[in-house]
């Protein structure tokens, strides 16, 4: 028998679990997604890795084949190291139907209290079992860093994985309140969580990590300037989850030069369509509004 759809209003976040997210810089959900919708994501991770694909990429001129972005790692076999794939929810449909199901959207606009969200891109991501290597680690890092391009400091990350998730799995670990301490340059690919740590900028503050425990159909969210990463995957298991990066209504782009003046850019410079030379991070074809 197929599962009753998720009833949006039960799963919006309180009064409480808001200022809880504003407090702390992340918010673990109920469940909000139904098992059909997971189950469907999770063979549709499959099919994009057997190159099965439904669709390909689009640029503002060109199409490109599937699985262009990014080549590395796209096939078999997985190996020891960490996959990360952009934009697969445009490629595989199983994908796209969960990434674009109303109850994140939902929850990210309560949070944020943007009158809508859009979606900013997604990432793929597969991290093998039983390795301690360094390369199926995520250094700890802010998405922000990687977002200079765009002028909202309120975007924020909806974190889905396709089955339960704990420490041992090597699931997604916070910085409690570090989205309010300066905006910590640190490196995704950095798999020496502890020399990452060091440099920590902090204000003053504790560190206190925080690992997202939760059962299927839980989603975490997170603030853009939250400091996060993950440990290795000692379980006998993959773990398999996706990241749907979100932006609020009132986000743009805009022109921003790093010390030593380089230009900082992001793929969807590339994908949006421009109104007067500059991306429009409102393309409903790249960044649909999710709710």
């Amino acid at each position: 028998m197929a599962q009753a759809a998720i009833d949006l209003a039960e799963a919006l976040p309180s009064d409480e679990d808001v200022a809880f997210y504003r407090e702390h810089g992340y918010y673990i959900s109920k469940k909000i997604l139904p098992d059909e919708v997971v189950d469907a994501a999770a063979r549709g991770m499959e099919r994009f890795y057997e190159g099965d694909h439904d669709a390909p990429m689009i640029e503002r001129d060109q199409v490109v084949p599937s699985g262009w972005r990014p080549p590395a790692g796209f096939r078999p076999p997985i190996g020891t190291a960490m996959r990360k794939n952009d934009y697969a929810s445009f490629q595989v449909k199983e994908l796209g139907a969960l990434v674009r199901y109303p109850a994140i959207g939902a929850v990210a606009r309560r949070l944020t209290g943007s009158p809508s969200i859009r979606l900013w891109h997604d990432q793929l991501l597969y991290k093998p079992p039983i390795v301690e290597a360094a390369a199926a680690k995520v250094g700890w890092h802010t998405d922000r860093q990687y977002w200079m391009v765009a002028s909202s400091d309120e975007m924020l990350t909806a974190w889905v994985a396709f089955h339960d998730v704990d420490e041992t799995i090597g699931t997604i670990t916070f910085v409690d309140g570090s989205h309010r301490w300066p905006l910590n340059r640190l490196d995704f690919f950095d798999p020496d969580l502890d020399a990452l740590e060091r440099r920590f900028e902090t204000g003053g503050n504790a560190v206190v990590k925080v690992p997202a425990i939760m059962r299927r159909g839980q989603v975490s969210f997170h603030h853009c300037r939250l400091i996060h990463g993950s440990g290795a995957n000692l379980s006998s298991e993959p773990r398999r989850a996706i990241a749907i990066h979100l932006q609020p209504e009132d986000n743009r782009h805009r022109h921003y030069e790093y010390a030593g003046g380089k230009v900082a850019a992001h793929h969807n410079d590339r994908l949006c369509r421009l109104v007067d030379g500059v991306p429009d991070y409102g393309d409903p074809r790249v960044c649909p509004r999710l709710a």
